[in-house]
């Protein structure tokens, strides 16, 4: 996330899992844009040409079909976008970003556009940091993108993707023993971030220091997942939670933290909250069978597990 990673390089290890985001694009003929969610609860219709004020819901589809009308100007698009998203939004899974890329990679297949991986990814970022100004960092364009399991770096100027090839029985292992829990709430990543970004601006040494820890344990993890050690990680992420914490307040709250240690209490060995924080997604890694006992200590929360698998690809697309 920019600054740190503009002033000191970013790194951060990253896998995708089977929920998706879905972008469909019908074209047509009568003149209008029409932006519709899946099951049809929410329309907008925009008269074609027209560059669209972001709003609400369809904020990232008006970012993205003002970027093509503006740089591609001689596509005349009259069209309807249909999308959906298999987790919540504003659950610390990427949701956002994700559909980005996959309302971005639609419009790359049906206006036969000559971006490649890194571009889109790198567009999807730009349309949603500078175009719509929603704060955050550029792994989950990249992620969401590239798709499997990357360690990437991030530098002011360029990114690096790193695919990590792991035995298939060390994910069959992970994936059974890293349990995924839905907190049943969610939260404005942005004020967290905004948070982040400018302790690093007043550079605040504990959340700066916090931050350099993190990256170290992105390593940590990565080594230990070619390696095939895998109960080394909820050691990683139990030393990953206690420095996320210090680098910024509302990361995680009294509910949160009494959700993390019944978990620990009852089997797990490390987790940590996805995304910025604040509510979302938390995973624990259990091993063995505690996953069972973990799962059952959790009912008292209110919330659910989530069933996942990892996957190898990313941004899929084609016409019929």
């Amino acid at each position: 996330m920019s600054p740190y990673s503009d002033i000191f390089g970013g790194g951060i290890l990253n896998a995708t899992i089977n929920l998706f985001a879905y972008a469909t694009i019908e074209p047509t003929v009568d003149g209008k844009i029409i932006f519709e969610t899946a099951d049809g609860s929410k329309v907008k219709a925009f008269s074609l040409g027209t560059v669209i004020k972001p709003e609400g819901i369809f904020d990232i589809h008006a970012g993205i079909y003002n970027h093509i009308i503006k740089n591609y100007p001689d596509k005349k698009l009259s069209f309807r976008l249909i999308t959906s998203i298999d987790a919540p939004q504003q659950s610390g899974l990427g949701t956002s970003s994700t559909l980005a890329v996959a309302i971005l990679g639609a419009f790359v297949e049906w206006l036969k556009l000559p971006l490649g991986e890194y571009d889109i990814a790198q567009l999807a970022y730009e349309i949603e940091r500078f175009d719509l100004g929603m704060a955050g960092g550029k792994q989950d364009q990249y992620s969401a993108t590239f798709g499997g399991i990357n360690f990437m770096e991030f530098y002011k100027d360029k990114v690096i993707v790193n695919p990590l090839r792991i035995k298939e029985s060390y994910l069959d292992e992970l994936s059974h023993n890293l349990l995924l829990y839905y907190t049943d709430t969610s939260r404005l990543s942005s004020q967290i971030i905004q948070k982040q970004q400018q302790n690093v601006i007043n550079k605040d040494q504990t959340a700066i220091e916090a931050m350099h820890q993190l990256k170290k344990q992105a390593v940590m993890m990565k080594e230990a997942l070619l390696r095939g050690k895998l109960d080394e990680i909820g050691e990683i992420l139990d030393f990953g939670w206690k420095f996320k914490k210090q680098m910024a307040s509302g990361i995680t709250n009294e509910n949160l933290d009494k959700l993390y240690e019944t978990a620990i209490n009852n089997g797990a060995t490390g987790g940590k909250i996805s995304g910025a924080g604040g509510g979302g997604y938390m995973f624990f890694y259990c091993p063995g069978n505690a996953r069972y006992q973990v799962i059952e200590s959790l009912k008292q929360f209110g919330g659910y597990v989530e069933r996942y698998e990892f996957t190898r690809g990313g941004l899929v697309t084609w016409t019929l």
